[in-house]
């Protein structure tokens, strides 16, 4: 089976199809026909128990958390992080000392962190910015929102209730992870993986308490072990994945590098290290084995969708991309299934003209790209792009991760 027919197997159709009605309407049943069996010899420790991930969550910052909330100095601590920006930045004096102890620990760089591959995955990125755009930005929060525990809770959170801001902070994840100084001690992606390990403690502390997300939720507690991977798997691998299916050109050790880059982040989130996968093909094995079984329909993930790709089409608007294109886009890239799970509208015209025009744009570009001083104009255009879809999420004020004090208002 080729790259391109298994992704849409998996995605769009085939075998999502097979488990599609199970998922949308028990998960739990579909989670007693595919239990978790991947193996954790196929990790990046190459060990671990080959605990089902459904039922683990984060040890560390889990306990941490409810103990800053049951002394009400969530606030201040948001205060003492504001101006926390460099990966080589000390800790701002003040804060609490079971903070400091855990923060001090949690950024530290994995024993296998590997700084080569590092540096060549931001030399991928930078060669490669339009597609892993695309498909991290636009393909990467579409499918999450087909992910109805992951639309539930951050319909229910309080970014729920300003999905500008939400966006825009989920970007400066994005936006840390894919830089060329991403983990070098001026960058910023040890502080926005640390900070989002954070976040997820909290929401973990306080969705529970919301009764519109207790009456919806099928799971007591958000954001599993499992719950990480699958949105992880929805950005690198499904990333991966598309790009092999429009044919970008990727050397063995780019793509080597560019999961390390991953790697280094999963970890940094909290994910276990006996779950991080070591190579593509265990990455891959392992998507094909918990996303399907996680994907589905939901009103939150429909109102959720309706919402991004409105932004996006006003966003965009300089250069006249329109809501019925978008929603042509978004189609092409998570295919059919998904994309009416999503309940984005089918468009006649654009849907049979993106694909095309979609192909024979990454097919002129990656010609170009081997030219001299083509990777760093291109960057420089993907970066001028980033910086005005900022811009505009954030209209102009200063915007950064936040651990969350409360859930969506009533």
């Amino acid at each position: 089976m080729t790259e391109f027919s298994r992704r849409r197997a998996l995605i769009s159709g085939g075998g999502l199809a097979a488990l599609g009605a199970l998922v949308a309407t028990s998960p739990a049943q579909a989670r007693s026909l595919v239990g978790w069996n991947w193996s954790p010899s196929r990790s990046v420790v190459g060990t671990g128990d080959g605990g089902d991930p459904h039922r683990v969550w984060d040890s560390e910052a889990d306990p941490l958390l409810e103990a800053l909330f049951d002394r009400g100095v969530i606030g201040k601590v948001n205060e003492l992080l504001w101006n926390w920006e460099r990966n080589d930045q000390s800790l701002p004096n003040g804060l609490p000392s079971d903070l400091r102890e855990f923060m001090e620990h949690a950024r530290r760089l994995p024993e296998w962190a590997d700084h080569d591959k590092l540096d060549r995955a931001a030399e991928f990125n930078k060669s490669r910015g339009s597609c892993l755009n695309v498909c991290n930005g636009l393909g990467g929060g579409l499918l999450a929102t087909a992910i109805p525990k992951e639309a539930r809770a951050v319909y229910y959170s309080a970014g729920g209730a300003d999905m500008e801001d939400r966006v825009a902070k989920t970007s400066l994840f994005g936006f840390a992870v894919g830089s060329l100084d991403a983990y070098r001690p001026e960058g910023t992606c040890v502080v926005e993986c640390v900070k989002t390990r954070l976040v997820h403690a909290a929401v973990r502390h306080l969705l529970p308490q919301s009764p519109h997300w207790a009456g919806r939720a099928a799971e007591e507690i958000p954001i599993s072990q499992e719950d990480m991977l699958v949105t992880w798997h929805t950005l690198p691998t499904f990333a991966m994945r598309t790009m092999r299916e429009w044919e970008v050109p990727i050397s063995d050790g780019d793509a080597e590098a560019y999961l390390h880059l991953w790697q280094v982040t999963a970890y940094l989130l909290g994910i276990a290290d006996e779950y991080i996968p070591a190579t593509w093909d265990a990455a891959y094995a392992q998507s094909d084995q918990i996303l399907a079984r996680n994907m589905g329909p939901t009103p939150e993930g429909v109102k959720l969708t309706d919402i991004l790709l409105g932004q996006l089409a006003e966003q965009t608007s300089p250069a006249s991309l329109s809501r019925p294109q978008c929603n042509a886009m978004a189609r092409y890239l998570i295919g059919d299934r998904v994309a009416d799970w999503d309940g984005i509208q089918r468009e006649p015209l654009w849907d049979r003209v993106i694909p095309e025009a979609w192909t024979m744009l990454v097919k002129f570009r990656e010609g170009l790209v081997p030219l001299p001083a083509v990777p760093e104009i291109a960057w420089t255009i993907d970066e001028a792009m980033r910086q005005y879809l900022l811009l505009h999420l954030t209209k102009g004020e200063e915007t950064k991760i936040e651990i969350p004090t409360h859930n969506r208002p009533e």
